[in-house]
């Protein structure tokens, strides 16, 4: 399951925690990338913009913060393609059933 609020509001409890990051640039570089390949092209600034602005009002307010949760595994994901991603939420997994990869 993901979104901003699960790991530390609605399953607290979770055995696995993973808190996906990226760059803000490398965010909007996406975003650029998906709407373009939607035939909707954007400013690359407009969507950085708006996701540092999403960034701010998400990690200020009052109820549901944006955060990551203490026991969460953070994993980078600026530079990696989907597979890699995927491999390292993987490993985290694995990491927590106590298996080696």
């Amino acid at each position: 399951m993901e979104g901003r609020d699960i790991q530390t509001v609605v399953l607290p409890r979770a055995e696995v925690k993973i808190f996906l990051t990226a760059p803000a640039e490398e965010r909007a570089r996406r975003r650029c990338l998906e709407l373009e390949q939607r035939g909707l092209p954007a400013s690359y600034d407009a969507v950085l913009a708006e996701i540092n602005e999403r960034d701010r009002r998400d990690m200020t307010r009052e109820h549901s913060p944006l955060r990551a949760a203490a026991d969460a595994v953070h994993v980078d994901t600026g530079g990696l393609t989907i597979e890699q991603v995927v491999e390292r939420v993987l490993e985290a997994v694995r990491a927590k059933a106590g298996q080696t990869p």
